[in-house]
């Protein structure tokens, strides 16, 4: 694709981002509305975004939405990625794979004989699930264009999974499945590469991903699987800001480019919560393991829950 295809297309697709949401406001409506939490929860549901430190988007005036989920919802403020670039935060998120399996992932190439693993992954464990991806144009699709990043969709990747061309598919189909209530266990969301902030220069990118989230997140909340008080919802990003391909973010807590937005939406979670913990992609995958009650995986293993800083 010729650069001025490449600009058009991404033009294109900013010009088609979402209009604002009609839905319920995020404003103390949808945290804090019970007093104790579920031993076991029936949905998980992951957002992720792209490429952004805690900094750029925690206070920013181009995130009025993301800015109000998180005073009236749960905030990691100490939330580390593992590494750079994109694709090993996917997988190590998954399968709790530890920093040198996850190497050969570094280029952010696409699923093949050397950019794949058979490691057990959460998808597995769980009673159901399903990937839902932005702009994917088939399910499990394996080559990337513009709009969607295979980069970003890990089932394709993970060679021992069964179900991927039934259960990663077009993200369309989650309203379908919310309007049904037929939300799976373990649900991974990615917008498409506008939506989640990883194309455009900022303000503008922080301003789309912020306006995607605003319209889609309250037709998850207001559906019947969240309003029956047992789905927890995580929105984080994959990495900060720069940094080195191949970085190990656990040796270098002080780099902001590992630094990242997680935040943590649920209906027990007091408004407003903080927790300045140390947690990482792991503690990602060992609360969502624990919340659906399936062992853990890998690093997951030995990572911090978050559980109890947000009341799950």
């Amino acid at each position: 694709m010729t650069k001025l295809a490449a600009a058009l297309a991404l033009a294109a697709c900013m010009l088609a981002a979402p209009a604002p949401a009609r839905a319920q406001s995020p404003m103390g409506a949808f945290c804090g509305l019970r007093r104790s939490h579920p031993s076991r929860y029936q949905h998980v549901l992951w957002i992720w975004m792209e490429n952004h430190s805690f900094g750029q988007i925690v206070g920013s005036s181009d995130a009025p939405y993301i800015n109000a989920l998180i005073a009236d919802c749960g905030l990691a403020t100490n939330y580390r990625n593992i590494t750079h670039v994109s694709l090993p935060n996917y997988i190590g998120a998954v399968t709790g794979l530890a920093l040198p399996d996850l190497l050969k992932f570094d280029g952010d190439c696409s699923p093949s004989a050397t950019c794949s693993t058979d490691a057990a992954s959460i998808f597995a464990q769980v009673p159901s699930w399903k990937g839902y991806m932005e702009s994917m144009l088939m399910n499990c699709q394996t080559t990337g264009f513009v709009g969607y990043a295979v980069r970003h969709n890990p089932p394709p990747y993970l060679t021992s999974l069964s179900g991927c061309s039934t259960f990663d598919v077009p993200y369309t189909d989650l309203q379908t499945d919310l309007d049904n209530d037929t939300l799976p266990a373990f649900a991974f969301v990615t917008p498409n590469t506008v939506h989640d902030m990883h194309d455009g220069p900022d303000p503008i990118a922080i301003q789309n991903g912020d306006m995607w989230l605003s319209t889609e997140l309250p037709k998850i909340l207001n559906s019947a699987a969240y309003q029956a008080g047992r789905m927890a919802v995580f929105i984080t990003f994959d990495e900060g800001a720069g940094g080195g391909v191949g970085e190990d973010c656990a040796a270098n807590p002080a780099d902001e480019s590992c630094h990242v937005v997680t935040i943590v939406v649920s209906p027990s979670t007091p408004p407003g919560a903080t927790s300045d913990r140390p947690f990482t992609h792991y503690a990602l995958l060992k609360t969502t393991e624990q919340l659906l009650g399936v062992r853990r995986l890998g690093l997951a293993r030995r990572a911090r829950s978050m559980r109890h800083a947000f009341r799950l």
